[in-house]
C-alpha cells in the first residue's frame, strides 16, 4: 500500500490500534517491538512450498546440526545434464537427452519425459545430501510441458516432483505453456539429511504430453539451522470458499474450510483465524462473522476482534494436517477503501478469515493497521466460488472462469496457488484487456468516472510494468494480473496477489504491481517489518520508470536516534507523519546506496537470487544482510549502521 498522509486517518488507526492492545488475552501475547526485533533476527526458513515438512525423526537431526557451520552449496550433481546420465538414474536412454523435438533452457541437453502418446511412465531421480547446520535449503528447476491433449478440464497426464517421500508438487496437461517456467520449493525441512530427488511423468493411453525438465538447482544457505520451533506453521493452507452476494455486492454469505499442516516439531492443539476487517467495525457489529465452526471449537476473539481463537478438536504431531470449517458473513462497509464500497462498487481487501503464523516467537496476532499493513500470512491455494448478479463484473485473486447461476446470476470460480490472500471487487465496472510483452494477461477494470483515456493508459502502464518487474525478479507465477481503477481511493493504491487496487497513476501502479514480488512472491511479516515490502517495492518501482536515485541518501535527516528504516508498524503508528518519509523514501535510498556501493551487476543478482531463494516462502532483515553480504567481498557493517537497518 502507498499511503497518502491523512491526520483523520491516522488518528483512527491509532486509537483502534490502542483499543485492540487493550483487548488483547494475556496469552498468547501479541509480539512487542522489542519482541518482534529479535525475530527479524532469526534466521527462519520458509516452509510455505514443501506440501509435507518431512518425517518427525528428521527433527533431532536437524536440533543435532544447528551448532556446525554451514557452508552454501549447490548439491544437485549435473543439474543441467550437460555430463550426460552422470549422477542421474533414468527409466530409459531416452530421458536424458539432446534429440530434436525439444529444445534445452540452457546448454544443449535436458530431461524429456513421456511424450510418447500411449500408456507410459517415465523416471528421473539422483539422491542429494543436504548439509547440516543451513538454514535454508531451496530446490528450482525449469519446466517446459507441452502437449496434445484438448482438454481445459481433465488432467489425464502429470508429473510429480518429489523429495523424500514427500511430494513438492503435481502438473498436468492443464499447465501447457510456451517456454520454460521456473518453479521454486523451499526444502529446508530435510537439511542435514540424504534424500531422493525424483520426477515421474505418466501418460494415459492416447495424445502425448512432454515434461521438459532442465537447469535443476538445489542451493542451501545460512550459518545455522534454526531451531525446530521457529518453523513457520501452520504451514500449506488451502482454502475453500463458497459466497453468494445480495444484488449490490456489499453482503456476501457462505462458507469457507481451511486445511493445513503442522510443520513444527511441537504439537499444534489450536489455531488462530484473523479476521481483518472487523477493523471497520465494531464487537458488536462485525462486518466479518465466523460462525458454526467445525473441526474444532471457537474460543474467545481478541485483538479488537480480528483474532478468533480455534481449539482443534486433537492436537497435531509434525507432519499432520487437519481441516476447519465455518460459516462467513461478509458486509462491506460505506467508503471507497480497501475494504468498502464507492456508490455501487465494492472493493473486498482482506475480508477471508486467514490462519494466522505461529512461530519461535508464539502467534503473531499483532493489531490492524490503516497506515500500512499488518497481513502476515504464508503462501497458500484457493478456491473461491462467487455467486452475484450478472450486472456486476467481478474481479478477483487468481484465474477466474463464470458461467451462468440461476436466474439472473453467475458464478465466478477464482482458482490461485501460492498466493498470500484473496481479494476481488463486484460492480458494474468498465473493463478492457490486454497482454504484456512477456505474455501476462491483464485486465482493467474501471468505476464511473474513469475515462476510457485513462483506463488505457493504465492497461499500458500495467503491461511495462509487470514485465519490467519480471524480468528483474523472476516470471510472474499468478496468470492473469487484474487492476481496479477508483480515483476516489483516499490511499495511493493497495496490493493483493494478482488484484490491485489504484487510483490514475503511473508511479503508484507500478509500485503496486511490484508488490506482486516483494510481499507477494517474497513474503515478510508486513506489521514487524514494513521495509521488507515497501521498500523494496519502491527500488523496483524506481528501476522499472528508469529512476536511479542519485544522490537520494544526501538528503536523509531524521527525526530521533529511535527511529529505523527497520521499525515495526507499532513504531510508524506513533511516529505516522515519518512513516512514508522514512520506509518508502530513505529504505529505497539506501536500497540505491548499496547498489552503488557493491556495483550494478552485483546488486541484481543479489536481488534476482534473493527472489528466487525465498519465492514463496519469507524474507527476514538478518537474511537479507546475510544475503548482501556474501554477494560482496566489502565488509558491510557500517552500512547497516550508517542507514539504520537492524535485525
Amino acid at each position: 500500500m502507498r499511503p497518502t498522509p491523512r491526520k483523520a486517518v491516522a488518528a483512527s488507526a491509532l486509537t483502534l490500534a490502542a483499543l485492540a492492545a487493550v483487548s488483547l488475552p494475556a496469552t498468547p501475547a501479541t509480539a512487542t517491538p522489542e519482541r518482534a526485533a529479535s525475530v527479524a533476527a532469526a534466521p527462519g526458513t520458509a516452509s510455505t512450498s514443501v506440501a509435507a515438512p518431512g518425517s518427525p525423526a528428521a527433527a533431532p537431526a536437524k536440533a543435532a546440526a544447528a551448532a556446525d557451520a554451514c557452508t552454501p552449496a549447490q548439491v544437485i550433481t549435473n543439474g543441467g545434464f550437460e555430463s550426460g546420465t552422470s549422477s542421474w538414474t533414468q527409466s530409459s536412454t531416452s530421458v536424458i537427452t539432446s534429440r530434436t523435438g525439444q529444445s534445452a533452457h540452457g546448454g544443449t541437453a535436458f530431461a524429456w519425459l513421456d511424450g510418447v502418446g500411449s500408456t507410459h511412465t517415465d523416471t528421473l531421480s539422483q539422491s542429494v545430501t543436504i548439509p547440516s547446520g543451513c538454514a535454508t535449503a531451496t530446490l528450482t528447476f525449469w519446466l517446459h510441458i507441452d502437449t496434445a491433449e484438448t482438454t481445459s478440464s481433465t488432467a489425464y497426464d502429470k508429473l510429480t516432483a518429489k523429495i523424500g517421500t514427500t511430494t513438492l508438487a503435481t502438473y498436468s496437461n492443464l499447465d501447457k505453456n510456451t517456454g520454460y517456467v521456473q518453479k521454486s520449493f523451499d526444502v529446508s525441512a530435510f537439511v542435514g539429511q540424504t534424500v531422493s530427488l525424483a520426477f515421474t511423468g505418466t501418460e494415459d493411453s492416447s495424445l502425448q504430453s512432454s515434461f521438459v525438465l532442465d537447469d535443476l538447482a538445489l542451493n542451501t544457505s545460512g550459518d545455522t539451522a534454526p531451531p525446530a520451533d521457529a518453523t513457520r506453521t501452520p504451514a500449506a493452507p488451502s482454502y475453500t470458499v463458497s459466497l453468494t452476494s445480495n444484488t449490490a455486492g456489499t453482503v456476501w454469505t457462505g462458507h469457507e474450510s481451511a486445511t493445513f499442516t503442522n510443520a513444527s516439531a511441537t504439537a499444534l492443539s489450536e489455531v488462530y483465524l484473523r479476521l481483518w476487517d472487523n477493523y471497520h467495525g465494531t464487537c458488536t457489529s462485525m462486518p466479518i462473522a465466523v460462525s458454526n465452526v467445525s473441526g474444532g471449537t471457537a474460543g474467545a476473539l481478541s485483538v479488537g476482534c480480528t483474532a478468533l481463537q480455534i481449539t482443534l478438536a486433537s492436537p497435531l504431531t509434525q507432519g499432520q494436517s487437519a481441516t476447519i470449517g465455518f460459516d462467513l458473513g461478509i458486509t462491506v462497509p460505506s467508503g471507497a477503501d480497501r475494504f468498502g464500497y464507492d456508490g455501487a462498487f465494492s472493493f473486498i481487501g482482506n475480508a477471508l478469515p486467514l490462519l494466522a503464523v505461529k512461530d519461535g516467537a508464539g502467534w503473531h496476532l499483532d493489531p490492524y493497521t490503516n497506515n500500512g499493513e499488518s497481513f502476515y500470512s504464508l503462501a497458500a491455494d484457493f478456491k473461491v466460488t462467487l455467486d452475484h448478479p450478472t450486472t456486476l463484473l467481478v474481479p478477483a485473486t487468481g484465474a477466474s472462469v463464470d458461467v451462468a447461476g440461476t436466474s439472473g446470476r453467475a458464478v465466478t470460480t477464482a482458482t490461485a496457488t501460492k498466493v498470500r490472500d484473496f481479494a476481488w471487487a463486484a460492480g458494474p465496472f468498465s473493463k478492457i484487456s490486454g497482454t504484456s510483452t512477456a505474455g501476462t494477461p491483464i485486465n482493467v477494470y474501471s468505476v464511473t468516472g474513469i475515462s476510457s483515456a485513462n483506463a488505457q493508459s493504465m492497461l499500458t502502464t500495467a503491461k511495462t510494468a509487470v514485465d519490467a518487474h519480471a524480468a528483474r525478479f523472476g516470471a510472474y507465477p499468478y496468470g492473469e494480473l487484474d487492476a481496479v481503477i477508483d480515483n476516489n481511493f483516499w490511499f495511493g493504491g493497495m496490493e493483493y496477489p494478482g488484484f490491485v487496487l489504484d487510483l490514475v497513476s503511473t508511479t503508484a501502479l507500478t509500485h503496486e504491481i511490484g508488490h506482486q514480488w516483494w510481499y507477494g512472491i517474497v513474503g515478510d511479516d508486513e506489521y514487524n517489518n514494513p521495509w521488507l515490502d515497501e521498500s523494496f517495492t519502491d527500488y523496483a518501482t524506481d528501476l522499472a520508470l528508469g529512476k536511479t536515485g542519485t544522490s537520494c541518501w544526501s538528503s536523509v535527516s531524521w527525526a530521533s536516534s529511535a527511529e529505523k528504516i527497520t521499525n515495526s508498524m507499532a513504531y510508524w503508528d506513533t511516529h505516522s507523519s515519518r512513516y512514508s518519509t522514512v520506509v518508502y523514501g530513505y529504505g529505497k535510498c539506501a536500497l540505491h546506496d548499496l547498489r552503488r556501493l557493491i556495483g550494478d551487476t552485483a546488486m541484481t543478482k543479489l536481488l534476482k537470487d534473493y527472489a528466487t531463494s525465498h519465492w514463496y516462502g519469507v524474507s527476514t532483515t538478518a537474511e537479507f544482510k546475510a544475503a548482501a553480504q556474501a554477494a560482496t567481498t566489502t565488509d558491510l557493517t557500517s552500512f547497516w549502521t550508517t542507514h539504520r537497518i537492524e535485525g
